[in-house]
């Protein structure tokens, strides 16, 4: 059952002839539920800033409804696009569970023994019955459960399969480089010392 969410906040710009005194400030609105007879109602936030999008906010959806888990990289600006653009399909499906693995919450355990290195190296998906997917195959069936499976449908077919596959595996590779971020193995240093900050003596801390 595809979970209800709250419409993402816009950024809005009265007409000319409607605009505010100069002092005024621009103004931010948000759509809520209809009101009766199809009236809205509008929150004016003074802090907004013109011509921005509020950034989807997590999923809000119950734990058993998703059908797949999507495992990302909150720290890589790329990828976050990709996360961004799928959580905003998701919010009329609610069939993907979105988790960042940059989290110092991230639990192998809950992710069928999955750890952070592993991960990091290339896309991981994981379906409800515990089938972990990766690569292409983890997007396509992504991207199946929000309507837009027919974006990897030919990566279903030899030899495209293949080529998809080789594809990804070089962005894979050098993902780290081409974002801007350290070396893997500096990366995985400092996310250490971010669990070593975070961890007390009683806590067993998972990398």
């Amino acid at each position: 059952m595809a979970c209800r969410a709250a419409l993402p906040r816009v950024a809005f710009r009265a007409p000319i002839s409607a605009s505010p005194p100069a002092s005024s400030f621009p103004s931010q609105i948000s759509r809520s539920a209809f009101a009766p007879r199809g009236v809205f109602r509008y929150r004016f936030l003074s802090e907004a800033k013109l011509g921005t999008v509020t950034r989807v906010k997590e999923d809000t959806c119950p734990s058993n409804t998703w059908k797949i888990k999507m495992l990302y990289d909150g720290d890589c600006p790329l990828c976050m696009r990709e996360v961004n653009f799928l959580r905003e399909r998701n919010r009329s499906y609610g069939a993907i569970n979105f988790v960042d693995i940059s989290s110092k919450d991230y639990s192998p355990e809950e992710n069928q023994g999955l750890d952070y290195e592993t991960v990091m190296g290339r896309i991981h998906a994981i379906q409800s019955d515990g089938t972990v997917l990766r690569d292409v195959e983890a997007f396509r069936r992504l991207y199946e459960e929000v309507g837009l499976g027919w974006i990897y449908a030919v990566t279903k077919y030899e030899p495209m399969a293949t080529v998809a596959n080789a594809i990804y595996s070089v962005w894979a590779k050098y993902r780290l480089q081409i974002t801007g971020r350290p070396p893997m193995e500096d990366v995985m240093e400092l996310r250490r010392k971010k669990l070593d900050e975070t961890c007390s003596n009683d806590k067993v801390c998972k990398m």
